[in-house]
């Protein structure tokens, strides 16, 4: 039996991040990973790489190339004649993409000598000095772990009753690989998955229509910030409808209908080729065995921790969607690295306060800390400042002038106390916030900072301006 100082359960960013840091700290580490590609063999990086970020990312960028060619190259002068798309090709692409990323992560435990084992892990028993963990593979096997971290995901959540079958009702993943353009599609929930798949199709030829349960569009959203995006969804024809109440699905031999009462209590039915359904996702424990060595979970599902990673048995770690908190990869990540640190003794860091948001859309959304609605519910006296793209010269020459970039800071310390941006590159500008925020700087920190002319950066310096109300440029 192989003993190692280290196992890891999962090979998602959580799971071959803690892998790396462990093997860095001077760990013998093992990581179990059960990810399959398409011949059978082993695809480490778990739903974000396979499923999620990273695919989704590739097809993203593929939709919207489409679209700026179709319907913008023409202001730059670039005449576009019989413009076609290969979806087969996209998504062959896409596949690509997640293939580089596979093959980098079995690098990455090659480099660092960490052994992989292909197959499933599970608890088998506690065993003197550590844990026994059954690897459910090709060849069945057991390893002992002093430690274990837990790093085994999350999986899609099922409307009730209506299973995915990836064919017409699709999770994620079958969203993912459909193989030419529904002419309609339905969504089910608008948040993050929604948004970005709805996009993606919608780009290339679908008539796509959003079903979101809440009365309010991106509730985590700041609700300033989320308006500006929900117009700049209704323009490109994004058809999102709120606060209704979905009733029975029905799927046949030429698609789906899905009932559903809208905000005025009005009953519609929409027939549609492809259904989504991204309403969420539930810790993955199946086939963990947790009983096995009586790993506690909560009602969810998720494996109980302390602000720490720390489960209720000595030496059992859990990191990423599996447990409390935001599920985000880089969520995942950091306490992947923060947990090896601890086990070496060290104080991994892990600051829920500064872990940023992004949503990959057309305009992206993007932001960290704590919004107006937040910063009003909870009594806090806070100075906000705005700055729109519209008047910023890197947008205008991009071609992309919509949103703004919003600051929020206290009234008396002018300490940053969130960030929101919608609009181009979002999701790169917010790193600077990201950075402030962690070292407790003040909007006039940022303000005093010279950003390079002529950048988008510079509408976040306008925006830290705009908070003691003497903007530059607007």
């Amino acid at each position: 039996m192989k003993n190692f100082d280290v196992v890891v359960i999962g090979g998602g960013p959580g799971g071959y991040i803690a892998a790396i840091r462990a093997a860095q700290l001077g760990f013998s580490t093992a990581c179990i990973d059960e990810w399959k590609n398409s011949k059978g063999g082993p695809a480490p990086g778990g739903t974000c790489t396979n499923v999620g970020c990273i695919p989704s990312k590739a097809l993203l960028q593929s939709s919207e190339n489409f679209e700026e060619a179709g319907k913008h190259f023409g202001d730059h002068g670039i005449s576009m004649k019989d413009l076609a798309i290969d979806i087969g090709k996209m998504v062959a692409r896409k596949d690509a993409v997640v293939k580089q990323n596979n093959d980098g992560i079995l690098y990455l435990f090659k480099k660092n000598k960490i052994s992989f084992f292909h197959g499933r892990g599970s608890f088998a028993k506690a065993a003197e000095g550590g844990y026994e963990i059954k690897v459910a593979g090709a060849a069945e096997e057991t390893i002992t772990g002093k430690h274990v971290i837990v790093a085994t995901g999350s999986n899609p959540r099922a409307l009730p009753g209506v299973p995915f079958d990836e064919e017409k009702v699709l999770s994620n993943d079958g969203a993912l690989r459909i193989p030419a353009v529904p002419k309609k599609l339905v969504l089910i929930g608008s948040g993050v998955i929604g948004l970005e798949m709805g996009s993606v199709w919608r780009r290339v030829g679908a008539e796509v229509t959003v079903l979101e349960a809440l009365p309010t569009f991106l509730g985590a959203v700041d609700e300033q910030i989320a308006r500006e995006a929900k117009k700049a969804f209704d323009k490109q024809g994004l058809k999102i409808e709120l606060g209704v109440k979905v009733g029975e699905i029905k799927t046949s031999g030429s698609g789906v209908s899905v009932a559903y009462t809208s905000a005025k209590g009005e009953a519609q039915t929409l027939q549609a080729d492809k259904l989504i359904v991204s309403i969420g996702r539930v810790p993955n424990t199946i086939g963990l065995n947790p009983e096995a060595v009586g790993l506690k979970l909560d009602e969810r599902g998720a494996i109980v921790v302390d602000d720490e990673c720390r489960t209720n048995l000595p030496n059992v770690w859990a990191v990423g969607d599996v447990v409390r908190g935001p599920m985000l990869a880089h969520k995942a990540e950091e306490e992947g690295v923060a947990v090896a640190e601890r086990i070496a003794g060290q104080h991994g860091h892990v600051n829920f306060n500064t872990i940023p948001w992004v949503i990959y859309t057309s305009p992206e959304i993007a932001w960290v800390g704590r919004t107006e609605q937040q910063l009003k519910a909870d009594g806090v006296q806070y100075k906000a400042g705005t700055f729109p793209f519209l008047a910023n010269g890197r947008a205008r020459a991009l071609g992309d002038t919509t949103g703004m970039v919003k600051f929020l800071a206290d009234a008396k310390t002018d300490e940053i106390l969130g960030v929101h941006i919608v609009g181009p590159m979002a999701s790169e500008l917010i790193s600077e916030a990201v950075v402030a925020m962690e070292f407790k700087a003040s909007a006039e920190d940022i303000a005093r900072i010279c950003h390079a002319h002529p950048s988008l950066s510079e509408a976040t310096k306008e925006a830290a301006l705009a908070v003691d109300k003497r903007t530059l440029n607007f």
